[in-house]
């Protein structure tokens, strides 16, 4: 039986999570705290990853951690994919059709039950293209 969480109702914390479901961007908790201060000059940054750390237990937001760099937060609870970008480390969603025989195979291999599964994918970014191709156009002219 899945324990049921409950918090106290939290002006910042609704105001967080909307926040974050007005963007795109999988922002980091210093992101959301710099545009939250504007309206809550008292906040703190504890204040935000605390809040933060709530809507994950809750559910109500996907935590998306990067090796070696900070967590960033996505408020879209739909099933999707990511993909990150290994320079700007910039996260973009990816909605693929689900691959029900990947989560059997992974049953069958390891006797688990899967109730979900997530893949990242890594590369560089549109951004990060232009400027590497860049780059090399300098490195050639030169």
């Amino acid at each position: 039986m899945e324990k049921k969480l409950s918090y106290k109702y939290s002006k910042q914390r609704e105001a967080l999570f909307a926040l974050l479901c007005s963007t795109k961007t999988h922002p980091t908790a210093a992101w959301l705290y710099d545009k939250l201060k504007k309206d809550f000059p008292h906040l703190s940054q504890g204040t935000v990853y605390r809040n933060l750390n709530i809507l994950a237990e809750q559910k109500r937001i996907k935590v998306i951690t990067v090796d070696g760099t900070f967590a960033h937060f996505d408020a879209d609870m739909r099933a999707h994919n990511h993909v990150i970008c290994t320079r700007c480390v910039r996260v973009d969603d990816a909605f693929m059709p689900a691959d029900a025989h990947c989560e059997q195979a992974a049953e069958a291999a390891s006797g688990y039950r899967i109730s979900s599964h997530r893949f990242d994918f890594f590369g560089l970014c549109p951004g990060c293209l232009r400027e590497e191709a860049r780059t090399k156009e300098d490195i050639v002219n030169e």
